[in-house]
């Protein structure tokens, strides 16, 4: 097997719970060398559970070092001074405290990325920013659930996945640019930018979105969850020729064209779902993918992983989900989750 695509680059993270944390387990994942900086104490997220603090941070490294000393920037100054990068995601006033800024680093090291992960900004001040906070106030909860029901969240962290995503892909663009400098990614940005064709329909048409019943599609029908025999399906008819294949296994007619079926979207629905009552959400999966019908069944997480056991993997005693990117010829090397200061310097001083 090659080498992962991210070998010899070293990242250093000052991470708690989720959104750094996961955005470095994506580059060690690639191949990155990945030293966790953590208190003395340790990530907060150790206190969750084992299980929990394994899943965004295998394959690392732990080094503690008590940031607010000064034995604990000097150490800080010598591992950036070796380092591609730094992502922080703390609060505003902490990462500038904390000399985790690349104004504050570039002394050590002048080719340095810092990445800041923040809630809305390094300027903005330490507003409370969690992961279901930012999607009430970036109108992600607002537009979903059922009409005549209670806005919803979704059932996993979707601003910190995505938050540490987009902040893994701007660390590694500013090391592609060859030279060092600083990096804000904030998840209100994130989640705005999530919204992308519902803003842009608000801003340059005026449309406001809203709620429709089963997660139904704005404009695409039939597109949403439909109930069956036995269960919910997916269905997601985005043109004409999904739409032939579908009404033919169905027994369906009329309805051809994309325009008809979003201006007749009751009709449509009250006949898909009559047809779809008469089998089971598995059936119905079964006789469609085979069309190329774009249709699922709803599972739980139990059922989704004993359907893809190729996707979990093992990272000394866990049972992990793989990294989603593949490398052609290269498999990646699932390292345990590092002891609290598995990786400590000896005689370095953590803790004032």
């Amino acid at each position: 097997m090659t080498a992962g695509p991210l070998e010899g680059i070293r990242v250093l993270e000052v991470g708690t719970m989720l959104a750094g944390p996961y955005a470095t387990m994506m580059l060690a994942d690639l191949g990155a060398e990945v030293t966790k900086i953590e208190p003395p104490g340790g990530d907060i997220s150790r206190q969750v559970s084992d299980a929990y603090f394994a899943s965004l941070n295998r394959g690392k490294r732990s080094v503690r070092l008590d940031l607010t000393t000064s034995d604990g920037q000097a150490g800080l100054g010598e591992l950036a001074a070796d380092a591609h990068a730094l992502l922080v995601n703390l609060k505003p006033s902490a990462i500038h405290r904390l000399g985790l800024t690349y104004d504050a680093l570039r002394k050590w090291n002048d080719r340095i990325v810092c990445v800041a992960l923040t809630g809305y900004g390094l300027a903005a001040g330490d507003e409370p920013a969690f992961d279901y906070v930012v999607q009430a106030a970036t109108g992600v909860a607002a537009l979903t659930g059922d009409p005549d029901g209670p806005p919803t969240l979704p059932g996993y962290s979707s601003a910190d996945n995505s938050s540490g995503l987009t902040a893994a892909l701007g660390l590694l663009a500013h090391i592609v640019s060859g030279h060092g400098g600083q990096v804000e990614v904030s998840l209100r940005d994130v989640m705005l930018s999530q919204l992308n064709y519902r803003a842009s329909a608000y801003l340059n048409e005026g449309v406001e979105p809203r709620r429709l019943p089963l997660g139904a599609h704005s404009f695409y029908v039939p597109a949403q969850l439909f109930p069956t025999a036995e269960g919910y399906l997916a269905l997601f008819i985005t043109h004409d020729g999904f739409w032939k294949s579908f009404a033919a296994e169905a027994g369906l007619q009329g309805f051809p064209t994309m325009a008809e079926r979003a201006e007749r979207r009751e009709e449509v629905l009250a006949a898909v779902t009559d047809a779809l009552a008469g089998d089971t959400a598995a059936s119905w999966e079964a006789r469609l993918r085979p069309l190329g019908v774009p249709a699922a069944a709803v599972r739980t997480l139990r059922q989704a992983l004993a359907a893809t056991p190729e996707a979990v993997v093992t990272a000394g005693d866990f049972r992990l989900v793989r990294s989603p990117v593949r490398v052609a010829g290269y498999e990646p090397d699932y390292g345990p989750p590092p002891r609290l200061g598995e990786h400590d310097v000896s005689g370095a001083v953590v803790e004032s």
